[in-house]
């Protein structure tokens, strides 16, 4: 199963890339509210922001992505894998964002670290 990794990592890079592209996105937009009035006008900002786009795009992908891996492997070794999207991402937040990567959140980042490598073993 693990030499699988590689695919269900390239699953998790494109999932993890499509929220630092949505984010960017709504970055760009900023703040909106969800009303009646406004809802074609946010609608049509936000799906035709360039990184909105590339987020949905990278979504769809790895959907493909993932459905390949699990063709291949146990659910139950595949789907933990997903955490490791978790450390992607607030690793590239706190680099392209400036988002906080406080102690607590470091120590929850080794914890993740910690299950998938048992679960990579099993």
């Amino acid at each position: 199963m693990t030499r699988y990794l590689p695919l269900i990592f390239t699953g998790v890079l494109l999932n993890a890339t499509a929220q630092l592209a949505l984010k960017q996105g709504m970055r760009q937009i900023g703040h909106f509210d969800f009303t009646p009035a406004s809802l074609f006008a946010m609608s049509w900002r936000i799906g035709t922001n360039g990184y909105v786009v590339l987020g949905l795009v990278c979504y769809v992908v790895s959907v493909g992505v993932w459905l390949l891996a699990l063709s291949r492997v146990e659910v139950s070794f595949a789907y933990p894998m997903l955490s490791v999207g978790y450390i992607v991402t607030a690793v590239a937040a706190f680099y392209f964002f400036g988002e906080a990567l406080t102690p607590l959140r470091i120590a929850g980042i080794a914890v993740i670290i910690a299950g998938v490598y048992m679960i990579s073993r099993t």
